[in-house]
């Protein structure tokens, strides 16, 4: 039976325009299989309420945009029957590209055709959910910095980057994971569910998405001068092989700080407490992947 696919758009992701996004979507959705309806999202948040009123209405729903967008999303149909597409127009695009799905806007609109679906674990951080990555420490404040700046883009963030590297310090904390306690001074920590931030950046090559863990990156400083070091090493799938970066993987995460301040899930920034809980929750969200998604448990 033909079904519905509500497309909600944000109109700001990436720094990139969407006008020509509807036409892209007439022309190259299947209409045999599936009838396109499109919305624009025009407030924070706004995607989220959309998604919540689909529910039941549609067979798909579908996220263009970032990472952020995506999160939106997906938060609004986590543990329901709902099936998630993406359609990749932020500025990292990190679950996008872990799952395959093409940059390139036609392409990704014909892999919504294919039906491939996918069931991949999520997680919370303090009831809140993320479904790439979420982390505290330096690239929360970053996300901080960035959500203040007018100009999106990947090139905006990496400049954002470099000048915030040498202000921040690094803090303490005391992490727990599944029992097992660590204390670390670290520049920042990732609870990565897929493997990279966006960009092809790996920051836990081995991540899936489907094993029902978290890797719990605890990254110490490191000079500015190795920062082009680290970004080959994430790139080429070898950011776990230097003193910089540990590594493990676990299910349930408590951690204490000193201090409240910024964290951030998927991207988009948010001030937790000095208690934060980080728990993953398996196979609870229908996404529809690239062909060349291998499924990995």
């Amino acid at each position: 039976m033909k079904g519905k696919a509500l497309f909600i758009v944000n109109p700001i992701s990436g720094g990139k325009k969407k006008e020509g996004v509807p036409e892209l979507i007439e022309k190259h959705l299947d209409a045999n299989a599936l009838t396109p309806v499109i919305l624009f999202s025009d407030s924070v948040s706004h995607a989220r309420e959309i998604a919540r009123d689909a529910v039941n209405k549609f067979e798909m729903v579908v996220a263009v945009g970032g990472d952020g967008t995506v999160n939106e999303v997906a938060s609004a149909i986590v543990g329901t029957d709902m099936k998630l597409g993406i359609v990749p127009f932020g500025s990292g695009n990190g679950l996008s590209r872990f799952l395959q799905i093409p940059m390139d806007t036609m392409k990704a609109i014909q892999t919504l055709n294919t039906g491939h679906v996918e069931i991949i674990d999520s997680a919370t951080l303090n009831g809140k959910p993320f479904f790439n990555m979420a982390g505290m420490g330096f690239d929360a404040h970053i996300a901080e910095v960035f959500s203040h700046n007018k100009k999106r883009g990947f090139i905006t963030y990496i400049k954002s980057s470099f000048e915030e590297f040498n202000k921040y310090k690094p803090e303490l904390y005391k992490i727990d994971i599944d029992g097992k306690a660590y204390d670390r001074k670290s520049f920042m920590l990732s609870f990565a569910n897929s493997s990279q931030y966006g960009n092809d950046a790996h920051i836990s090559p081995c991540a899936s998405v489907q094993d029902g863990l978290l890797d719990i990156c605890m990254i110490e400083q490191f000079p500015l001068w190795r920062l082009p070091e680290m970004g080959i090493r994430m790139i080429t799938k070898k950011s776990d092989k230097t003193k910089y970066v540990e590594i493990v993987r676990g299910k349930r995460i408590r951690i204490t700080r000193v201090a409240a301040g910024p964290v951030h899930l998927d991207g988009e920034p948010h001030t937790e407490g000095t208690e934060i809980t980080i728990e993953i929750v398996p196979a609870s969200l229908k996404v529809i992947t690239g062909i060349g998604f291998k499924k990995t448990s």
